[in-house]
């Protein structure tokens, strides 16, 4: 793919990443409805494999625009804190499974766009620092799908969704991390003084989402050592398979 035009191959990595989601609904085809442990757990994975790509971020960035990235992951942190509340989604439990009231069917697919587009940021940055490293964000962000898509399986099948109607909607949510990966690759390649900046930015809303949504829901559903574990080793293994993408 080394001959592909670098918008396309961004475009490539980060539908591919959106389509894998689709298969978050394979653990309810073959096992039905998954107990709330399950679901703490699919919630760590995804915890764990966020922080990894946040942390292979911050190591390259932090080389070049120390400054740019501690700032660019300030305003991240800001900002996905006054997007969440401006739309009453900042207490939100994503895992109300019995929970029918129609606002908050709209408010678990709107949670799932706005991460998918914060993860769509963290793509398109790192594949200006390098294709190898990008790509390796893109696989990390694509397996993490799938964790994200088992919960908002179990959320819109216990409203009576199907199973493909569930897939469908796992990887339209994700088509915003297709659009944000495009756009901000093709922004700050023309502008390449935004990229710690934007790269730090990206870090910091991976580091929100898991800190502030993603472990405490965890930690209710599943207790806290094995989900510790569950995050820390999905986090090396992004860090083991990331870490060097910038050379």
């Amino acid at each position: 793919m080394s001959g592909l035009d670098p918008i396309l191959l961004v475009l490539l990595w980060a539908s591919l990443a959106a389509l894998v989601a689709a298969f978050g609904v394979l653990p309810h085809a073959f096992a039905g409805r998954l107990p709330l442990r399950v679901l703490g757990w699919a919630n760590a994975l995804a915890s764990g494999l966020m922080l990894g790509v946040a942390y292979s971020l911050f190591a390259l960035i932090f080389a070049s625009g120390l400054l740019g990235g501690a700032l660019g992951a300030l305003l991240g942190v800001a900002f996905v804190w006054m997007v969440h509340v401006g739309t009453g989604t900042a207490e939100l439990d994503l895992n109300r499974l019995d929970e029918l009231a129609p606002a908050y069917g709209y408010q678990v697919v709107l949670v799932n766009v706005l991460h998918s587009a914060y993860e769509g940021v963290a793509i398109g940055a790192a594949m200006l620092i390098s294709v190898p490293f990008g790509i390796s964000m893109a696989a990390s962000l694509a397996v993490h799908n799938i964790p994200e898509a088992m919960i908002l399986t179990a959320v819109v099948t216990g409203r009576g969704a199907s199973l493909s109607q569930a897939a469908a909607l796992a990887v339209a949510t994700n088509l915003s991390q297709v659009l944000l990966a495009v756009v901000t690759f093709a922004v700050v390649g023309a502008l390449p003084g935004l990229l710690p900046w934007v790269a730090g930015f990206a870090a910091g809303t991976l580091i929100y989402l898991v800190f502030v949504e993603l472990l405490p829901e965890s930690y209710r559903e599943a207790g806290h050592t094995s989900i510790a574990l569950v995050t820390l080793i999905a986090m090396g293994i992004v860090v083991a398979l990331g870490g060097g993408g910038g050379s």
